[in-house]
């Protein structure tokens, strides 16, 4: 009898993950059109509409360090028509914000990481300092007086930043935006000095002599860029950040479902042509399993829960 129900419950399972989709699966992104988080998910929408015979539509919810959006997909039917695109906020804000309307890791299933990127420390032309040392000793001259743009509070800008200020000993001031876009307008203005920006956004404004490149976060220089120094070889040893973008659908999913969906999405983080086309831009695709992304996610959270607090910085 045992086998018997195990049998119907797989197949049952296996006609779910055939039929669905059954109509066109909304991708919710927490920040505005033209950042690098949006870029990515409209880069990978296409082809994981195409695997999975539905369109997919982009939804940009911006916004409260892409807490309305990631809400809007907690409180969606779980039936997998209704995703998050997520990024590092996803594991910064239980430590940035008090009351959260849901729950980091009971109210998701994680799908997979689709990838991550260093990211530059940028400044505009007009502002004196040119390399890393420079920053710092100005930063040093006149403490909390140069200003720096985040894309919200707890996104990679930020925490790089952060992580920046604390391993270098200054003070720095944010100017939040929501979104990458609008504070990348600004510093292309002047309205803001520095600002750290991932790879996919920064690198074409340096290589068209827009703006300068001080130095990338990474462990290791970027082949997009290998004239930049990375921030440990300029002084703070050890320094390492990268951003990251990945698929979340609510809990309580059928797991045949989010099965269906990770084989896709791992398909295209290994498609050749995808992995040129964003390699190109400073991506590494990933394509990791559920599991794998969510241990990944709680260690997200504990390193970065560890700077924020180092930081001074409280939940709000």
């Amino acid at each position: 009898m045992k086998r018997a129900a195990l049998a119907l419950l797989f197949a049952a399972a296996q006609a779910l993950a055939q039929s669905y989709p059954s109509k066109p699966v909304k991708l919710l992104v927490g920040v505005p059109p033209g950042g690098p988080t949006d870029t990515v998910a409209r880069a990978m929408a296409p082809e994981l509409g195409e695997a999975l015979g539905q369109p997919i539509v982009i939804e940009n919810r911006p916004g409260a360090s892409a807490v309305i959006a990631t809400d809007a997909v907690a409180k969606a039917a779980p039936d997998g028509h209704t995703l998050a695109f997520i990024y590092i906020t996803h594991a910064t804000n239980p430590t940035l914000i008090a009351k959260l309307p849901y729950d980091t890791l009971r109210d998701f299933a994680p799908v997979s990481l689709v990838g991550r990127q260093s990211m530059v420390l940028l400044a505009h032309p007009g502002f004196a300092a040119g390399t890393l040392a420079e920053l710092i000793a100005a930063a040093k001259a006149a403490p909390g007086k140069i200003d720096y743009g985040a894309s919200d509070a707890g996104s990679a800008p930020h925490l790089a930043a952060e992580l920046f200020k604390m391993m270098a000993g200054i003070d720095l001031t944010p100017i939040y935006y929501k979104g990458t876009a609008p504070a990348l307008t600004d510093l292309l203005a002047g309205h803001i000095p520095v600002m750290f920006v991932s790879n996919i956004s920064a690198l074409p404004h340096v290589k068209a002599g827009k703006l300068k490149g001080l130095a990338v976060t990474g462990a290791q220089r970027t082949t997009l860029a290998p004239g930049i120094p990375t921030l440990a070889e300029s002084g703070l040893a050890g320094y390492e950040a990268y951003g990251w973008y990945g698929v979340a659908a609510p809990a309580r999913t059928p797991a045949a479902v989010i099965a269906r969906l990770h084989a896709e999405v791992a398909r295209i983080a290994q498609n050749p042509a995808m992995k040129a086309r964003l390699g190109a831009q400073g991506l590494e695709l990933v394509g990791n399993s559920p599991p794998e992304f969510d241990a990944f996610i709680r260690a997200e959270i504990a390193k970065w829960s560890a700077v924020l607090k180092a930081a001074g910085i409280k939940p709000g």
